[in-house]
């Protein structure tokens, strides 16, 4: 596990060399396909090394849910050990590891009305205004969100709405058994934050000199895309099409795609903050895959 520009996906592609493994994704945008350069999705030279599991599973104009996952990657699990390799979990969609050790609760699925009355809201007063009406009625989730996090406040809210509970106490339910198998769980944290970001810069200027703006213009002739819909909501798509909208120029489609990508990075620490039992490594450290190994070596 570990945030965005961690280096996970080089660990993996390591240890897949020295160990019997096989990589299931743990990405909630990597199931896209194609969704390549703006998920940083690895090329075919590393998946013909390292092949992945729940890559490229799904059109963009559906959606996959942690349940879809946790039932996916447990299906994978029993498969890969039953040929004698480790399953080898690697992603930063931390919702799925917590779906996947934990189990699921019971929350309502979408509601397409619930929905459209959330948008409605934000699109007149604002997405901070529906935040502060989610912090009035779920205090504990509202506290861990953004007030930009769009997609994430839709969710909760309308959890609230069709429960008449919060996401926060729904989610305390655990409605699953512990998984059957002896975990290691690692993590890839960054010691210093500032080169973590500096990593993050120069990777969305890769994916822009790579074809980002392209990628999302070919994307956007499907008539059943939308921006409102999660693949649409990805960090670097989401403002690839605002800017193909005209919504503004260039470097701020720059300058709002590092933004948001620094977020997610920082979601995604809070995240990886609040789970026990992990095993951290700076991500930054030179021989960061030989760490890895070495450690993991003495324990499998």
């Amino acid at each position: 596990m570990g945030p965005t520009a961690s280096g996970k996906t080089g660990v993996a592609v390591d240890l897949v060399q020295r160990l019997p493994c096989e990589i299931i994704s743990v990405d909630s945008a990597l199931v896209y396909r194609g969704m390549d350069i703006g998920t940083a999705k690895p090329d075919a030279a590393t998946l013909a090394a390292a092949p992945h599991h729940l890559i490229d599973i799904i059109d963009p104009t559906l959606s996959y849910s942690a349940a879809q996952f946790r039932q996916d990657a447990l299906r994978l699990m029993a498969e890969i050990t039953a040929r004698g390799n480790i399953p080898l979990l690697v992603g930063g969609t931390m919702l799925y590891f917590k779906a996947l050790r934990q189990g699921l609760n019971d929350l309502p699925p979408a509601d397409p009305a619930t929905r459209a009355a959330i948008d409605a809201m934000a699109a007149e007063s604002g997405w901070p205004a529906v935040h502060a009406e989610l912090a009035r009625l779920d205090p504990a989730t509202a506290a861990r969100l953004n007030p930009a996090d769009a997609q994430r406040i839709q969710r909760a809210l309308e959890v609230c709405i069709l429960s008449g509970q919060t996401m926060s106490s729904l989610l305390e339910k655990d409605a699953a058994a512990d998984l059957p198998y002896h975990v290691h769980a690692l993590a890839l944290l960054p010691g210093d934050r500032a080169v973590l970001h500096q990593r993050i810069a120069q990777r969305f200027d890769i994916m822009l000199a790579q074809g980002l703006i392209d990628e999302v213009a070919q994307l956007r002739r499907n008539d059943a895309l939308d921006p409102s819909l999660p693949s649409m909501r990805c960090v670097g798509y989401r403002q690839a099409w605002q800017y193909l909208d005209g919504e503004f120029d260039l470097p701020e489609l720059r300058e709002k795609g590092i933004a948001a990508t620094r977020q997610l990075a920082k979601r995604q620490l809070t995240w990886l903050r609040g789970m026990e039992g992990i095993v951290a490594f700076d991500c930054l450290e030179r021989n960061l895959p030989a760490a890895v190994f070495d450690w993991l070596r003495g324990r499998l």
